[in-house]
Parts: structure tokens; sequence; C-alpha cells
């Protein structure tokens, strides 16, 4: 096989997860729960692990129903736990306890099967490399609904997320359609975190959406910039960890914080300076 025969299948890989990734990714760092998709990813990965010690393959649909069912769990939390006021007790803490739970009770699980180690690697970053072309055209199919649900409502989740007092004043019920938000996004990440793991997963649906911000505050700019940042770095993360014969999830996640770096650096020299009118005005 030629590179190109090994490093496609995986470059289109994150292709997918960027095209939909980038999109949740509006929304979450409106929402300012920048870590649900570490958490919900951290609650797949956990379903995963107890169906793998139930004696199930990791690739199997039984193991991605494991999952998926305890991603429907963490969904309906982080939607109750919403709340349009102000609360003593913040979502983004629950979002941080339910990670880090999730995280003591898959190493409590792994810590009785056998080769945790290369699970608990699999799980972190994944193994993006080894993903097949009808792996993929699922993943698409999948995305592909998930997305057309979100053009159907888009403006109920863009205006719950972008601006929660109108909608409230809308009579929007915001617990309703948050359960729909996590649920959907569920689906999304159970089938990113068995190709990607949790880290990359993170990095596909924060970093691009964060570097859009830095220049444009429009959605279908910030989504531009998003999807082009993504495609680009994907494909530098892959070559370079095939060049460098480096873990490929952990290369790519790299490249994503190194690019978000040179962004942000580009943007303090090159942005303009806010204009202070003289006292004279």
């Amino acid at each position: 096989m030629t590179i190109f025969q090994i490093l496609l299948p995986a470059f289109v890989a994150s292709l997918i997860l960027t095209g939909i990734h980038a999109y949740l990714g509006v929304h979450v760092v409106e929402r300012g729960v920048i870590f649900v998709d570490l958490s919900l990813a951290q609650i797949a990965a956990l379903g995963t692990t107890v169906a793998y010690l139930a004696g199930y393959d990791l690739h199997s649909s039984t193991a991605y129903l494991f999952s998926l069912g305890f991603t429907f769990l963490g969904a309906a939390i982080f939607a109750m736990s919403r709340s349009h006021r102000k609360t003593r007790i913040p979502q983004e803490a629950i979002i941080g306890i339910v990670y880090a739970v999730s995280a003591a009770v898959a190493i409590l699980v792994m810590s009785k099967a056998t080769q945790e180690t290369e699970h608990l690697k699999d799980m972190l970053v994944g193994n993006i490399l080894s993903v097949s072309w009808p792996e993929l055209f699922k993943t698409a199919v999948l995305y592909s609904i998930v997305g057309f649900f979100h053009y159907i409502f888009r403006r109920r989740f863009l205006l719950i997320s972008m601006n929660e007092a109108e909608a409230v004043r809308q009579g929007i019920n915001i617990r309703f359609w948050d359960f729909l938000f996590y649920i959907s996004f569920g689906f999304v990440v159970t089938s990113s975190v068995a190709i990607a793991g949790v880290l990359l997963v993170f990095c596909f649906l924060i970093v691009p959406s964060v570097s859009a911000m830095l220049f444009t505050e429009r959605l279908g700019p910030r989504l531009a910039i998003g999807w082009t940042m993504g495609a680009i770095v994907s494909a530098a993360g892959v070559l370079l960890s095939f060049e460098l014969d480096l873990p490929t999830g952990a290369a790519i996640v790299a490249t994503f914080g190194a690019a978000l770096l040179i962004l942000a650096a580009y943007r303090r020299a090159f942005r303009r300076p806010a204009v202070v009118p003289s006292p004279e005005h």
C-alpha cells in the first residue's frame, strides 16, 4: 500500500469529525459549557469499558449500545442541571464532577480487565489510522442525520445557545430542547470516541470554534474558519504522525494546540488597535 492509501481513511475521518464538531463547538462555546464534550466523551468511553469487561469486543454493536446508553444518561443529567436562573452551583461544576467520576470509574473497571493499559490509551487518543471505510460510511450517514436534525431546528438551538434570555421570553422549554441537543450530541460523541478517542474529540469540538472566534463573531464565517482550520490541521497532524512514527491521535491534538497558538499570536500581532476619541471630540 502507498502512503496515500494508508493515510487517506484517517484524513477522511478527520474531515467528517471536523464537519459536525466545529458546528457543535459553536453551541458549546456560546453556552459556556466548554468541557461538556470531554465529559460526554468520557461517559461514552466508560460505557465501552463496561462492555469490554462484560466480554464484548470493543468495536461490536453491543459495545456501541452500551456506550450510547451511558451517553444518554449523561445527556439527561446535563439537561436537568441547566437553569436560566442564577444558582449557587454552576453547570460547569456538574460537568466537571461527571467527567472526573466517569474517568475514575473507567480506571477502576479496567483494573479488572486484561490489557488495561492498551485500552486506556485507545480510550484517550484512539486509533484513527485503523478506521475502515465501512465504519467511515456509517459515521458519515449518522452525522448527516444529526446535522439535518440541527438544521431543521436550528433557530431554537441557536437562540438557546446565543440568547437564552430571549428563548425564555418566547416560552421555549429550555430543558426539553437541551435534552434533545445533548441526545444528538451523544450520538456524535459515541461514534467519535470509538474512532478518535476522548482527547482528539475534545480538540475537534473546541479548538476550531475558539480559533474562529479570534477573527469573527458571525456564525457563517466562524463555521467556515473552523472547517478550514480543522481540515488543514488534521491533514498536517496525520502526515506528521506518519513521518515521525508518532501516535496519530496525539499528534493531531498537539498540532491543533500549535495551530491555535500561531493563530492567537497572529491575531495579537496584526489586530488593529482600538481608536480612542480625542478630548476635543
